[in-house]
């Protein structure tokens, strides 16, 4: 398993502990880390083999998942457990994410210094073999997948916008529960301002 998934040892077991409850209800394993403190947190972030999770899916995963770690038991004492989306901006744990999601820009860090140095943005290239292409301002680059230690979309308006157009044609924006917005034109800086209707 990638370290991208499950970084620490503790997250690893977790992995190992919830993956298989994830899978039989038709969910993916995004990531999962713990952190500690007073209260000690469990984040687990899931998603369809498709894309488009809901809050719903995640109420339904959270209930599942505690039950499994009350039984399993993997951390002593008591923690918060937070199921969540991997978001818009969503960060890349597997190596199929990144054919996935090719065409975008994202922010590449590695483990070891790579001909000088840790972090590349760029537009994603897809995979070849094991390594992930990107597109940098040198050219193109191949990072092998096990020599990441973070990485992640970059928030861009095309980004938002084809999230969105997929969610609304997978039925899962229902635009009936949104006010029609209208474009107006404010005379004094002639600025396009949104202005909802009543």
């Amino acid at each position: 398993m990638s370290d991208l998934i499950a970084k620490a040892s503790i997250d690893r077991r977790l992995a190992e502990v919830v993956t298989p409850v994830i899978e039989d209800l038709g969910f993916e394993l995004v990531r999962v880390r713990y952190q500690g403190g007073n209260t000690p947190t469990v984040q687990i972030m899931a998603d369809r083999p498709d894309g488009g999770i809901e809050v719903d899916d995640c109420a339904t995963i959270s209930t599942a998942i505690s039950a499994h770690l009350d039984v399993e038991d993997p951390i002593e004492g008591a923690y918060d457990l937070e199921v969540s989306s991997p978001g818009i901006d969503r960060p890349l744990t597997r190596l199929k994410d990144f054919e996935m999601w090719a065409g975008y820009e994202a922010k590449l860090e590695t483990t070891e210094m790579i001909d000088g140095r840790r972090r590349f943005k760029g537009e994603l290239a897809g995979i070849e073999g094991s390594e992930v292409l990107i597109n940098i301002e040198e050219g193109t680059i191949g990072l092998q997948f096990d020599w990441l230690s973070e990485a992640k979309l970059v928030l861009t308006d095309d980004l938002i916008r084809d999230v969105l157009r997929s969610r609304k044609d997978k039925g899962q924006i229902d635009e009936t529960q949104f006010d029609e917005v209208e474009t107006v034109i404010d005379s004094e800086d002639d600025a396009r301002l949104p202005q909802q209707k009543d």
